[in-house]
């Protein structure tokens, strides 16, 4: 069965609202369910990868307002402390990196076999058909392109979030 995107927490609110309010008119309510109820449910972590301070507080910001938790780095190096201590649901990586581009680093990523599967999405200014067709065969689940429309960026990391749960 595939899930369905509500696009934010409010749907999961609901229910949790619902199933509180139903074991409230319990006699006997099961502690273990009612603490399965009351509980929040932990939020994705996505990891913005960009050398450009405005640019990785600009697309931080966009997510932590859905509730999403979000670290940025700067370049590889910082990439990889990340990585070494924080369980990732997502990276947004750009191309134009100092070091090791874009494109290195997440050939990197999908080639490690603990990471292979970790959704990486290249939110780049290169635009060229060329580009679009290197961070595919570097690996890239998706490719978006600045300038971009919000709503475009909220609805693409939707989609690889959903498609990798």
């Amino acid at each position: 069965m595939k899930k369905r995107n509500f696009g934010d927490q409010t749907f999961a609110k609901r229910v949790a609202a619902l199933n509180r309010k139903a074991m409230a008119q319990e006699h006997i309510v099961n502690l273990d369910a009612y603490r399965a109820a009351s509980r929040r449910p932990e939020a994705k972590t996505i990891l913005v990868v960009d050398d450009e301070p405005v640019m990785r507080n600009a697309i931080k910001r966009i997510f932590e307002k859905d509730n999403f938790r979000v670290l940025i780095a700067k370049d590889a190096m910082e990439l990889s402390k990340i990585i070494e201590d924080t369980k990732l649901d997502l990276v947004l990586l750009d191309i134009q990196l100092p070091w090791v581009d874009g494109y290195e680093l997440c050939a990197l990523l999908k080639s490690h076999p603990l990471l292979k599967n970790l959704p990486v999405a290249f939110v780049s200014g290169n635009k060229t058909e060329e580009d679009i067709r290197k961070g595919f065969d570097a690996g890239c689940d998706e490719y978006i392109t600045k300038p971009f429309e919000v709503e475009a960026i909220q609805r693409m990391v939707n989609q690889l979030l959903l498609k990798s749960s």
